[in-house]
């Protein structure tokens, strides 16, 4: 009985190659794991650089979000996948996260609520696996005059000095500031360490005349979806 060969990207009509599709249809005519596909630009053994591309999306649920916190010891562990696969997948999506940051300094120098500091802040801290806590020093129009990463720590909790917090300020010469910091579980839910930082903050900065506008929480879940927590929306500032 013959066995089916299975077809190879350079078998296929010149309609259905992933990199002419492009050159002909333009990127939006692609699916996700095409895309990839270009990336990684040959299949292993009895499977297409396609299928190898749609089994990278599924061992991250199908979502570009999750796909980009996955290591490299996690993308080496999918069959065929190299190092050098790996190391152009991982650096196509860190791209994709900083394009995203340097839209935000460009576009978002204004901070009026909580929505455009997350638009500021999530492509710095969306997607890493440990804690980090930022400061962002406003003047009296809420625009940016400087940004700080305070503190980083572990997967549940960092450490903030309060008094490096207002240094900053006090450096750059800011009226108000607002704070981010991530939780890597995705989980959204202020601890009450959380919440008794924010007092001690908002005490401080009073007592400076420094107002604190925000605190805010950021969250990637399991299912690649980004979103935030805001003290001041939630009535605690």
């Amino acid at each position: 009985m013959n066995q089916k060969k299975s077809l190879t990207v350079k078998d296929w009509d010149e309609a259905d190659k992933p990199r002419e599709k492009l050159l002909t249809l333009g990127k939006k005519a692609l699916t996700n794991a095409e895309l990839i596909a270009i990336l990684l630009r040959t299949g292993v053994k009895g499977s297409s650089v396609v299928e190898m591309a749609k089994e990278v999306l599924a061992s991250a649920g199908n979502r570009l979000t999750t796909l980009s916190r996955l290591e490299a010891s996690q993308l080496t562990a999918i069959n065929g996948m190299a190092k050098a696969k790996a190391a152009t997948l991982m650096a196509a999506l860190e791209l994709g996260w900083r394009m995203q940051g340097e839209f935000s300094e460009d576009n978002i120098l204004i901070l009026n609520d909580s929505k455009a500091l997350f638009n500021y802040m999530s492509p710095l801290v969306a997607d890493i696996d440990h804690e980090e806590f930022w400061a962002i020093y406003l003047n009296n129009a809420k625009k940016v005059i400087g940004r700080q990463r305070i503190a980083s720590g572990g997967q549940t909790s960092t450490a903030v000095d309060i008094r490096m917090v207002f240094r900053g300020a006090l450096e750059c010469k800011a009226v108000a500031l607002m704070v981010v910091h991530n939780h890597p579980s995705g989980s959204l839910r202020p601890s009450p360490e959380d919440k008794h930082l924010t007092q001690q903050l908002s005490e401080a900065g009073n007592l400076l005349q420094i107002k604190l506008y925000e605190h805010l929480i950021i969250g990637l879940s399991p299912t690649g979806q980004v979103s935030y927590y805001s003290f001041h929306d939630e009535g605690h500032l």
